[in-house]
Formats: C-alpha cells, sequence, structure tokens
C-alpha cells in the first residue's frame, strides 16, 4: 500500500507543479508520470540502501531519461518534463532543518544538514548531467535512430 500511496502523492506533486511553471495542459499527466517515476526508483533504492544520495542520484537519472524520451515522443523541450519530474527529489525538508537550527544556534546539527542538502542537491544534478551524456552517445553512436527503410 505505501508504493501505491507514494506513487500518487509524487504524480500530484510533479503535475501540479507542471501548472505552476506553465507546462502545457496535455502534457501534465506526463510530468507528473516523470515525477512518479523518478519518486519510486529513489524510494526503492532508499529502501534497499537506506543512502539518500545514491537513491537521489538514481531517481534524477531516471528522471531524465523519461523526460527525454517523453520529449522525443511528443517533439517538446525535455525541460517541460525534468523541472516538473525533479520536484519530488529536492531535499526541501532537509534545507529546512538547516536554517531552523542556524536560527536556533545549533551549529553542529545544522552543518549536518546542509551537508547533506548540498550532497543530495549534487547528486541530482549529477544524475540529469549523466543522463544527458549517456543520451548524447547514444545518438551521436547511431544506436537510438530508427533504421531506415530501403526502397
Amino acid at each position: 500500500m505505501s508504493w501505491v500511496v507514494q506513487g500518487i502523492l509524487s504524480f500530484l506533486a510533479a503535475a501540479c507543479f507542471g501548472i505552476l511553471f506553465n507546462a502545457p495542459r496535455k502534457m501534465l499527466i506526463y510530468c507528473g508520470f516523470v515525477g512518479m517515476t523518478g519518486w519510486l526508483v529513489y524510494f526503492a533504492y532508499v529502501g534497499f540502501s537506506d543512502d539518500a544520495v545514491q537513491a537521489s542520484f538514481l531517481g534524477a537519472f531516471a528522471v531524465a531519461l523519461v523526460a527525454h524520451i517523453f520529449a522525443k515522443r511528443f517533439r517538446m523541450p525535455m525541460i517541460i518534463f525534468s523541472v516538473a519530474g525533479i520536484i519530488p527529489l529536492v531535499p526541501g525538508g532537509l534545507a529546512y532543518n538547516a536554517m531552523r537550527h542556524i536560527v536556533e544556534n545549533d551549529y553542529i546539527h545544522s552543518i549536518s544538514y546542509a551537508s547533506q542538502a548540498f550532497m543530495i542537491s549534487g547528486s541530482i544534478a549529477m544524475g540529469l548531467v549523466f543522463a544527458e551524456v549517456i543520451i548524447q552517445l547514444i545518438f551521436k553512436t547511431g544506436l537510438g535512430r530508427k533504421p531506415r527503410k530501403s526502397n
């Protein structure tokens, strides 16, 4: 049951942020699907290894791959899908806790929260970049092209 709830809530979060980012109405479902995919990959890996940094990398990697697939399929910019889809992975709670502990003059805990938020943010960025590089390599080598029809 937890997987279903996680999937529905991450779908709603990504689709609602798609509305905020002015994604085309027809693409909101797909924005939600991209966010749900990334979050479920993250959720599965955290349950497996309990490492949020690696899980964020894999989740962002999945977001970028699915966003590329949808961008090619619907002939839309990839950013429409990836920006809305990455929202469930953003470590907003950790950044909030870091700031809260700074305000409370509890610097030891704030450094812990802030460093974890920075590592997760960096792994999200690296996941997006690595997926982009791999997609570009696939299309440069010709593996991603449709075979030509010979008459």
